[in-house]
């Protein structure tokens, strides 16, 4: 398991992070490509509307590669699971969590005392 903290400036290093692990495990570079559009807008939530520190875990899971992303914030209460739907008409915001969600195989939020996490699960190898 590959771990690092953050904050804004350091997100290339989240993405890289999360690549070289996708790589390392046998991911091919498109999905790796998407991989890396998903956890930026993810840890990107987290450093602009979580609370510090921010933190993302990577590692192999029975063939998936797991990613997840924390922060400290602990008042979010969507009524929905988020990002199942797209958000409305020329949004330019809000859109991190749906569009991670249609780039990997599944995508969990989970709210409560020990902050917010967003765990998203890959496929490593097609086939």
């Amino acid at each position: 398991m590959r771990e690092i903290t953050f904050t804004r400036t350091e997100l290339r290093d989240v993405r890289r992070m999360a690549a070289a692990e996708a790589r390392r495990l046998g991911m091919d570079e498109d999905a790796t490509a998407e991989l890396m559009v998903a956890v930026s807008e993810v840890a990107t939530n987290a450093v602009l509307h979580g609370a510090p520190p921010a933190t993302a875990r990577v590692w192999d899971e029975g063939g998936e590669l797991v990613v997840e992303i924390r922060d400290e914030g602990r008042t979010w209460r969507p009524e929905a699971p988020p990002g199942l739907t797209r958000p409305a008409g020329l949004s330019t915001g809000g859109m991190g969590l749906w569009v991670a969600r249609r780039l990997c195989k599944d995508l969990s939020v989970e709210t409560g005392p020990g902050g917010t996490t967003v765990t998203m699960r890959f496929t490593l190898r097609s086939g």
